[in-house]
Order: structure tokens, then sequence, then C-alpha cells
């Protein structure tokens, strides 16, 4: 390899309420050329801690020896793939868990990983930092809505730049069992209807499991748009079909079937009340903005 290119690896892992992830980037530095961040791998735990945090207020034995095992797995993962930097970033279910601290100590004893609970703000912060300019046209106005398992981040972003961003505790976890009063819905509202209302066409950029998952079944091409009648008619057709039929008949994985449809009701209220015909899903989240962070030192990082 000539001494122009350089390719480093670098690890995300994002603990989030529905499931963890840990994606292993290369950093492609080539000489006069910009960056490249291109995914190597990605393995996704279900380890579902929202579950136990928003009913009980703590993480259960099962589901912390789950936790233990799975950070072992990813840093022996980071290990072999030679990892030079990683950051591990835990959200709402982490955060709002009576024994998070705890756990987090735990898994540094056990495995060396150390995990860092962010806020919602950091969150939406790391999450709008992510590669958008491939999906981005720089005269358009978009609502970001990134929906998590605990929470939904929102972004509006015009010019390319990110003007506001706010966390609402909505997540397809919590609307699952039931946990979200209608003032939080109202609250979201307003906040849309206001940060949205001056601009006269807005679309909404899409990212989450879930919207990856519909954008997949649609069989549309990356960077076309599906539109808001495409997504009321899946939310229809999933709506008559139960759970175990949309696991063997829609071929959705068990821990996808439940909240995919929670995840639409946020998707199709952030579209109707920004008044957005379209939803782009440029397939990234967290875990990408992580890696990019990493490299551009805006967060802290640990070496391998």
């Amino acid at each position: 390899m000539s001494s122009m290119l350089s390719i480093k690896k670098f690890a995300a892992i994002d603990i989030g309420s529905n499931a963890v992830r840990l994606l292993i980037s290369n950093v492609i530095e080539e000489k006069g050329k910009p960056v490249v961040f291109k995914k190597n791998s990605l393995v996704r735990v279900p380890v579902r801690l929202g579950a136990d945090v928003f009913i009980k207020g703590r993480i259960s034995k099962e589901n912390t020896q789950r936790m233990l095992d799975t950070m072992l797995a990813f840093k022996l993962l980071m290990k072999t793939h030679k990892v030079v930097k990683y950051k591990a970033c835990a959200t709402s279910a982490m955060r709002e868990s009576k024994n998070g601290n705890e756990i987090v100590n735990a898994i540094l004893e056990n495995s060396g990983i150390n995990i860092d609970i962010i806020d919602g703000e950091e969150e939406a912060a790391i999450i709008a930092a992510t590669d958008l300019q491939k999906f981005i046209d720089p005269n358009k106005v978009y609502l970001y809505v990134d929906v998590g398992g605990g929470s939904t981040e929102f972004s509006v972003i015009r010019n390319g730049e990110r003007v506001i961003s706010k966390s609402f505790k909505i997540g397809t976890v919590r609307l699952l069992n039931d946990m979200v009063k209608r003032d939080a819905w109202t609250e979201l509202n307003d906040w849309i209807q206001t940060y949205t209302s001056e601009y006269e066409k807005i679309s909404v950029i899409g990212s989450g499991g879930n919207i990856n998952k519909i954008f997949k079944v649609s069989g549309k091409a990356i960077g076309k748009p599906l539109t808001y009648f495409y997504l009321t008619t899946y939310y229809n057709t999933l709506q008559n079909y139960s759970y175990e039929e949309r696991i063997t008949e829609l071929e959705l994985n068990q821990d996808r079937a439940d909240v995919i449809i929670p995840a639409m009701r946020i998707y199709l209220f952030a579209m109707k009340w920004s008044g957005a015909k379209h939803i782009y899903v440029p397939k990234i989240g967290l875990a990408d903005g992580i890696i990019k962070s990493i490299y551009y030192n805006t967060v802290s990082s640990n070496t391998q």
C-alpha cells in the first residue's frame, strides 16, 4: 500500500433501548481527497433494555448478564479487527435506569469497555453530525427524525446546517408499553410546527432500524424518497397482520415485528405536522455519527 493511502479502523458502540450495536468502520485517508468513512462490519444484538427500565426503573439480572456478554464479545471483535479508537454511548434506557452506573462499572471491570451515558441533546448533536452531504440538497429544508426505543431526536436542517435539535421521550419501546402521555405528543406537535411552519417546502429525513427496514421492503433505489402515501399504506398493511404473521409472512425479525408499528406512527406524525410529503432514508444513525465525531475529535474517545 502506498504511503498516499492510510486506512484505520474505528468503532462505535450504540447501547440503545431496543438493541445494542457495534459498528466498525474503515477511515480512509488519501492525499488530496476528503476522508471516507466506509462501513466494515455491523453487529446488532436485540437486548431490549428499555422494556426493563421504562416499566421497572432498572435493568434486570438477565439483561445485565447479556450486556456483560455482549460487551465482552464486542471487545474481542474490536481486538481481532485491530480497531484503533472506539467510543461507546448509551442512550435513554441506561440514562434512566437506577442501576445504569452500576452496570457501566461492571462492564468496565469485565471487558475494559468505557461507556458514556449521553443525554438527549448530545445524542441529537451526534446524529446530526452524520455524513448527510450525499443525501441533502443544500437548498432544501429538512426535518431529521431519528426514532429510537426510548426517545426520538429531531433536527431542523437548512442550507446543510443544523438550525435546532430536540430530544423527545417518545420511543417505540415506550409506546409499546403505553408509557407516552398525550401531553408529550402535543408538545412534539407544537415544537415541529413552531420550527417548520415558516418553510414552504420541507422533507423528512428518517433514521433508525425501523425506517431502514421499511425502505428495504419498498425496493426503492438509494437516495429516492418514500411518500407519505406509501408509509400510510404500509402502516395499514402491518396493522392487518398479527404479530406472528408479521414474522412468518412479512419476514420481520421478532424484535422488529412489534416496534415497527409505533415507529411508523412517529414518522407519520412528523410528516403530517411538518407538512412533508416525502421521507428520505439515508441508512445512518448514532453509530455513524459517533465514528465521524471520533475522527474529528468533537467527542472524547478511547484507544483500543
